[in-house]
């Protein structure tokens, strides 16, 4: 943000180019600065130096930047009896540079968009050997007011340099509208997912309370442990004799609830992992370590992989 200007004869003076369209030219940005009560103009340099390009605004300063055209923003400040601006970005030993400093980055930039600036300062430099001085073209419209100071034409080169740079932030600025967009849509369609997932996983709790309580009524009827299974077990056998045996998490469990039907009913279990975390609400991963656990506890054990590189799975008879 530019600090206002504060200029005793600022009724009197006036720029030929507007420091801020002249500046916007040249670097491409809005870059802030610090107008003093004489006039003069301060930037910060890491500012300017981001925009060029110069990675290293030390050595840029170093090599471009006389002394004289540098100082720190206390002594510029202090020098007309003015505080440091607030703000943390605002720093005592903030380093900053004057007009000429930024002209002298600038011409040291090789970035294409400060190709139009860097040729009317050429151009500037040109006329003003070959003629001794240059003098910009008058506006059309002038300020009917008794002594109002003469408005100047912006150089043909700066003008399509500031209209280019316009243009270009315009697209910028639909690119980031159009991606903010696209992002509201991803987080909406994630709560969605989210929101699914808490369903599955609720039902998948309903279920396991279901079954529990069906399998504690089994456990009434036949207080004896079961020691292995029948010739032709059932889904409710496996879970009741998993359920005596087994001390295992809820994940587990939710898992051993989805595959024990399969195993049962087809003999085998052949699905893929991401199928079954589909139906229980689980990641990939923790799918694969539930089944691990349930082979440990010798409940199922792996007979080779499907032809679709899906592990295939059996239960354990004893």
């Amino acid at each position: 943000m530019n600090e206002p200007s504060k200029r005793p004869d600022s009724a009197e003076r006036r720029e030929a180019i507007d420091i801020s369209d002249f500046v916007f030219a040249a670097t491409g940005d809005r870059i802030r600065r610090l107008t003093m009560p004489g006039g003069g103009h301060w930037f910060p340099a890491v500012d300017v130096c981001k925009e060029l390009g110069h990675t290293n605004s030390r050595k840029a300063l170093a090599d471009h930047v006389p002394e004289e055209h540098r100082d720190n923003l206390e002594t510029v400040t202090g020098s007309y009896g003015l505080g440091v601006p607030a703000g943390r970005t605002w720093r005592r030993d903030l380093q900053l540079i004057d007009l000429q400093g930024l002209i002298l980055l600038v011409n040291a930039c090789t970035k294409p968009a400060c190709a139009p600036f860097k040729q009317w300062v050429a151009e500037v430099i040109e006329t003003v050997q070959r003629e001794g001085s240059y003098r910009l073209e008058e506006a059309e419209v002038q300020s009917a007011e008794p002594g109002a100071p003469i408005a100047y034409a912006m150089p043909e080169q700066v003008a399509e340099a500031i209209v280019r740079l316009e243009e270009h932030n315009l697209r910028a600025d639909e690119r980031h509208a159009l991606a903010q967009q696209e992002s509201l849509a991803l987080q909406r369609t994630m709560v969605e997912m989210q929101r699914a997932t808490l369903v599955t996983q609720q039902a998948v709790a309903q279920a396991m309370e279901r079954i529990a309580d069906r399998l504690d009524v089994l456990a009434l009827d036949r207080p004896a442990p079961i020691a292995a299974f029948s010739a032709h077990p059932t889904a409710e056998s496996v879970l009741a004799d998993w359920r005596q045996r087994l001390s295992v998490t809820s994940d587990v469990w939710a898992v051993a609830v989805v595959i024990v039907p399969v195993l049962v009913d087809e003999g085998e279990l052949r699905q893929p992992l991401e199928a079954i975390a589909a139906r229980t609400g689980l990641s990939v991963q923790r799918v694969n370590d539930c089944l691990r656990m349930l082979r440990k506890h010798a409940c199922i054990h792996s007979r080779g992989g499907g032809a679709n590189g899906a592990p295939v799975y059996v239960l354990n008879r004893s």
